[in-house]
């Protein structure tokens, strides 16, 4: 059985949300304009590598029989879904200006964002797991 695609892009929208959370704690240490910047850029490259990531999800998934009609697949698809409607959220309020655009909320979401989102990628990577063993036993 081969990796599914969307699985070697769901990499990069978890770096990017990783590194907005580093980056609002920086802004939070030194309250530097310039992390804020780079927080909300972040957050913006995630959730656009999200997207894609998750466009090729589902053309996988109804391309490939083998992937559909698996409870966790679903559970799998709305964490994601979560991960990048909070990411979104995140962003919205890193648009403000100053202190307030990443302290206390930013930080908050970001740490959130980051939670969930290693939450999300340990049951993919069981839901992939168990997809493998499936098929190996047939």
């Amino acid at each position: 059985m081969t990796t599914p695609v969307h699985s070697l892009l769901v990499p990069f929208p978890a770096v990017c949300f990783t590194l907005a959370l580093l980056t609002d704690i920086a802004f939070w240490q030194t309250g530097h304009i310039m992390w804020q910047s780079f927080s909300a850029w972040l957050l913006f490259a995630g959730i656009a590598f999200g997207v894609i990531s998750g466009l090729v999800g589902i053309v996988e998934f109804l391309l490939r029989s083998d992937r559909r009609a698996r409870g966790a697949v679903w559970l799998h698809v709305a964490g994601y879904v979560l991960v990048l409607g909070l990411a979104f959220v995140n962003n919205l309020v890193h648009a403000g200006d100053g202190w307030t655009a990443v302290v206390p909320y930013g930080l908050i979401l970001s740490a959130a964002t980051v939670l969930l989102t290693i939450l999300v990628a340990l049951l993919g990577r069981a839901v992939l797991h168990r997809t493998q063993t499936r098929s190996e036993r047939s």
